[in-house]
């Protein structure tokens, strides 16, 4: 039985040719495609700077250290995320809290978070940074998350890696109108992919220079950055602890070759979106509701189901559309509630409207080679399940 994946990568043959031409040639990383991607990436979005890396996850933790994140500073996400999101600031040492999501965007909460600063203002633990967390490739609502930044005084780094190519007012997503710093993933099942890969784009060239010094072991062979007299032209220093977080020049003309479909990849989501708008909004189920200053780049889509109106448990659901063939996932688990979190004393109750999202929801196949044969089959499957 064919497996319908939730996601999955479009390859064509001007990417393998792109990829095949890196391997004919002088450079297989650290060469001049890295810069040249990060240039492509930058100018998409509108934003100074791209720097790129190995992952977003390496990304995320770069974004950390650049901001000096460390033991006794607290950083803020969401509990609607990757685990990576929160993961960064305890690679540095940090404390993670979290903020309660919107009901209905599964973003964060600006009410919750309003109230959650307030709070911490009075208790002299204000967050150092902020992690929203644009999911499913909708944006934040950044505007209103910049204004807090600017009266509490924290660091605003977008967590995109849902969204590139989406849109949120007349910004390109990843321009870093309203925040320090925003991070990319290019995963097989993001919107576009380098194999493995991620991005950060900022405004700020302090901030792009200190990335790239962190991502490949603090090192610089730059005689006016180093802290004594340069030996001759080999030279190099290391002057900060740093990391090998560098992507390949494979990866990046991969990557290149895919950011050129990029707009076609989005679009191609929308309107698979609006086929499952239409042939589910009869059934128990809730849709994902966008908002009108919003366009999302739809790395995922997913639905909660009215538990109380249907004869099934979303474990149920679940088993059976992945007997069927259909490679449904659930995105995602609170942090909060796993094992590893559970320690610094989160339980269940902490976050509800992230818990109550979590325990109905369901995310169905959306990916750009997904044929409407195959997105037919979906919905037929679906409604077999669900309809009484």
């Amino acid at each position: 039985m064919k497996q319908i994946p939730y996601g999955h990568q479009d390859i064509s043959e001007a990417d393998i040719s792109a990829v095949n031409d890196v391997l004919h040639s002088d450079w297989l990383t650290q060469g001049p495609l890295v810069d040249k991607f990060e240039e492509a990436v930058a100018n998409y979005c509108n934003a100074k700077y791209a720097v790129s890396v190995c992952n977003a996850t390496a990304a995320l933790h770069l974004a950390c250290l650049a901001l000096d994140i460390k033991k006794g500073d607290y950083v803020w996400t969401s509990p609607n995320t990757f685990l990576a999101s929160a993961n960064c600031a305890l690679y540095c040492g940090a404390s993670i809290d979290f903020v309660d999501i919107d009901p209905k965007t599964y973003n964060l909460s600006i009410e919750s978070l309003t109230h959650k600063l307030e709070i911490a203002a009075k208790n002299n633990k204000l967050p150092k940074l902020i992690l929203p967390v644009h999911f499913a490739g909708q944006s934040c609502d950044m505007r209103a998350i910049r204004s807090l930044a600017d009266k509490y005084k924290f660091y605003v780094v977008e967590d995109a890696s849902h969204a590139i190519g989406g849109k949120y007012y007349d910004h390109n997503i990843g321009d870093c109108a309203y925040s320090d710093m925003a991070v990319f993933s290019f995963h097989p099942v993001k919107i576009i992919t380098t194999g493995e890969g991620g991005m950060i784009m900022t405004n700020k060239k302090e901030l792009c220079e200190k990335l790239k010094l962190l991502r490949s072991h603090g090192m610089t062979r730059n005689p006016e950055t180093m802290v004594s007299e340069s030996h001759g032209t080999w030279y190099y220093q290391q002057i900060a602890l740093g990391y090998n977080y560098r992507l390949t020049d494979l990866q990046c003309a991969l990557g290149l070759s895919q950011l050129s479909r990029i707009d076609e990849f989005v679009d191609r989501r929308h309107e698979l979106v609006k086929r499952y708008n239409q042939a589910l909004k009869d059934l128990p189920v809730i849709l994902p509701f966008q908002e009108k200053y919003n366009y999302s780049a739809f790395h995922l889509y997913v639905i909660q189901l009215k538990l109380d109106q249907i004869k099934k448990t979303r474990g149920q659901v679940f088993d059976e559309l992945r007997a069927a063939g259909i490679g449904v996932a659930v995105h995602y688990i609170p942090v909060h509630l796993q094992p590893h979190y559970r320690q610094f004393g989160f339980k269940e109750g902490d976050y509800p409207e992230a818990e109550k999202y979590y325990d109905g929801v369901i995310t169905l196949p959306l990916y750009f080679g997904l044929s409407e044969s195959e997105q037919d089959f979906v919905i037929t499957s679906a409604r077999r399940l669900y309809v009484r």
